[in-house]
């Protein structure tokens, strides 16, 4: 965060670098975590590669049926996608991220995935 704050393009690419690597070497590991790979998306550059990361996290969220994470990953993805144009897929991803935030505690997350939603739908977005 201190270097994408900063504007430290030097630093960004490295400690980049270092997350994608963790990422990697995690997959399919004990220490595979959605976190990790929800991270390294919100840190890419390519709008579309960022979508695709968050298929990854959101895939690892499923499988360990983390509601939380199944929540903010499918946000962060239909935010990616309503700038990509992809307004069906951000609507599908709003309307799953609200089924999965019926079981957690984070009434802001709940509140702004169910504005969102509402604002996509009723084409006030």
């Amino acid at each position: 965060m201190k270097a994408a704050n900063s504007n430290d393009q030097d630093s960004f690419d490295q400690l980049f670098a270092e997350l994608k690597a963790i990422c990697v070497d995690n997959e399919d590991t004990n220490k595979d975590h959605p976190e990790q790979w929800e991270t390294l998306a919100d840190f890419t550059a390519d709008l579309d590669e960022a979508v695709a990361g968050y298929e990854k996290a959101l895939t690892k969220a499923k499988a360990i049926n983390s509601k939380d994470h199944m929540s903010s990953i499918a946000l962060s993805m239909a935010l990616l996608q309503i700038e990509l144009g992809h307004t069906d897929a951000a609507i599908d991803n709003l309307k799953n991220a609200k089924i999965s935030a019926n079981k957690i505690e984070d009434k802001e997350l709940k509140a702004e995935i169910h504005d969102r939603l509402e604002a996509l739908v009723d084409g006030s977005y």
